[in-house]
């Protein structure tokens, strides 16, 4: 056998044994059952209040995310979230002592409790960073840093529908 032979040889077992392990891959919202499915769980999430205004807009969020039919039906899990917000600004104009820029980062710690009590199913942290530019308009400033709020809470509502429907599928 010659040496480009031996290689077409190796490289063809190599992307065969890679192919063997994409047979695992599936859809995030599948049926998992007979009348299951991922989809009709995650709609069985009930969103326990959520304080301070990021916590507002996360709720709002999560409730999209979960259940986007808008109704309401019989809740077998409950959601306990905890939100931690802070605000750096790295940029200082040197002439008036102003930061230029400012970022807004969230920590959010999750867990998903049976309705009726008892340990935790899923639980987790999720992360979201939003930056805004500052300028000398004061109300300019706290609707960018409000829009920095809700660019966080969308990312972090979609970090957590993910993970919980990826605990759902399994």
């Amino acid at each position: 056998m010659s040496i480009t032979a031996t290689k077409r040889l190796v490289a063809s077992a190599a992307f065969a044994t890679i192919l063997v392990g994409c047979t695992s891959i599936q859809p995030l919202y599948r049926t998992v059952g007979a009348d299951s499915n991922v989809a009709a769980e995650l709609r069985a999430i009930k969103i326990e209040p959520i304080p301070e205004r990021l916590g507002h807009y996360l709720g709002n969020e999560l409730i999209f995310a979960l259940n986007g039919s808008g109704s309401s039906g019989p809740y077998k899990y409950r959601l306990v979230l905890n939100v931690r917000e802070r605000v750096q600004t790295p940029l200082i104009d040197t002439v008036n002592g102003r930061a230029t820029a400012a970022t807004v980062m969230s920590d959010v710690d999750y867990k998903l409790y049976p309705i009726n009590g008892g340990d935790s199913i899923v639980s987790g942290t999720v992360f979201a960073i939003a930056t805004y530019d500052r300028t000398s308009q004061r109300f300019a400033n706290l609707r960018a840093a409000r829009n920095a709020e809700i660019r966080d809470a969308k990312s972090n509502a979609e970090q957590i529908r993910a993970q919980i429907a990826d605990k759902f599928v399994k």
